[in-house]
């Protein structure tokens, strides 16, 4: 099987079992994942996602919000946030 055959054949159920998988670095019966199976299952997660979910729930996705024409953000409010998230 090919891997955009493979891709396809991934149900919603199948996609978050992967996600389990990989966010536990262990299948569901408790065996670890190898590296190897760890790169496979995000190439499958990501290619998944590209192809059946809004971009707003795919992995990875960063939310910028708006802003209103002629808005900016300053330098000193994002030092500021960045020393909070420390």
């Amino acid at each position: 099987m090919d891997f955009d055959a493979l891709i396809e054949s991934i149900t919603p159920q199948t996609y978050q079992a992967l996600q389990r998988a990989l966010e536990l670095g262990k299948w569901a019966d408790g065996t670890r994942l190898t590296r190897e199976q760890k790169e496979h299952v995000m190439q499958a997660i990501i290619a998944y996602g590209e192809r059946n979910l809004d971009p707003s729930q795919r992995v990875g996705f960063i939310d910028r919000g708006t802003k209103e024409e002629g808005e900016t953000c300053s330098d000193s409010e994002v030092l500021q946030t960045i020393r909070f998230l420390q």
